[in-house]
């Protein structure tokens, strides 16, 4: 019985490996920024501009340093090109997005049952996605009145793509060394970045597990298929463009940055062959018993 039970444990391992640990990170993720969105449409709204506090971001890549499991998979996005690099296995991608998508999804019930009379009290008791007093941008991003869906694919891949560029070169060995606790703090700090600079458009979603997630709960909670419906059919942009922007990103740096790293391995077979060299050049020189060296 005991046999079993471990050989049971050791599957599950085998095939979740640290998976679970994603929906911890990204409910840490949700939850204080739905929290301060709340703030900033209520009672705080003059004193808590929420891109600021975004900051928080980076408290959540410190956690994730503290229990580290293979980088820093809050993303579905990341986790995707971290696999095209070969530095994840792609067995292992569906099961990171599934709890990074339910972490997200956990956090924006935790965040609506913890300000429901708030949420209440401002929309008037009408759950809505659109207009003076609606709500659902709380939980997941619209986009701006003037914005596309197709500038928001642009605005979407960009912002990814240079998320990506600052997540590989924190992470690149063989670029300049980075302590390992700063460089959560550093991956923080871009987040931060990226959406103090380019939030404006549609609230840089940048992870399509952060917006899909409490979407998905909007939806069932009662705002119904406007969160669908909203900006043009807006939905599938969180999800798509993050993935190939950051597909991009991951490119752009490993054929500017990259492959231009000296090769270790080049490095370790020239020793080798020197190695060699010298050996081979010593036994033709060592004089067999009763003949004279070749060298004379």
């Amino acid at each position: 019985m005991t046999s079993h039970y471990c050989k049971s444990t050791r599957l599950s391992h085998i095939r979740f490996g640290k998976t679970p640990a994603a929906l911890l990170i990204n409910f840490c993720l949700l939850t204080p920024k739905c929290f301060l969105y709340n703030c900033n449409l209520t009672c705080l709204q003059e004193f808590l501009p929420v891109d600021i506090f975004d900051t928080f971001g980076i408290m959540v890549h410190l956690i994730n340093s503290y229990i580290y499991f293979e980088g820093a998979h809050l993303n579905p996005a990341v986790t995707l090109s971290l696999c095209s690099l070969g530095r994840c296995r792609w067995i292992k991608l569906p099961f990171y997005a599934f709890f990074q998508v339910l972490g997200a999804f956990l956090a924006a019930a935790t965040v609506a049952l913890q300000y429901y009379d708030a949420i209440q009290m401002y929309s008037g008791g009408q759950l809505t996605v659109t207009g003076p007093t609606s709500t659902a941008g709380i939980f997941s991003t619209y986009p701006a009145d003037y914005l596309s869906v197709w500038g928001g694919v642009i605005d979407q891949v960009i912002g990814t793509a240079a998320l990506l560029l600052c997540i590989l070169a924190l992470g690149d060995q063989s670029n300049t060394f980075i302590p390992d606790h700063f460089q959560p703090l550093l991956a923080g700090a871009s987040v931060l970045v990226i959406g103090v600079s380019m939030g404006s458009n549609s609230g840089y979603a940048l992870n399509p597990a952060r917006d899909f997630g409490p979407r998905v709960f909007t939806y069932i909670a009662g705002w119904g298929e406007d969160v669908f419906r909203a900006g043009g059919g807006w939905w599938w942009v969180p999800i798509v463009a993050p993935c190939i922007g950051a597909l991009l990103g991951t490119l752009v740096y490993e054929l500017l940055v990259e492959v231009h790293h000296p090769s270790q391995m080049s490095d370790d077979q020239n020793l080798c062959l020197e190695d060699s060299a010298g050996k081979i050049t010593l036994e033709v020189e060592e004089p067999e018993s009763g003949k004279p060296a070749l060298n004379g």
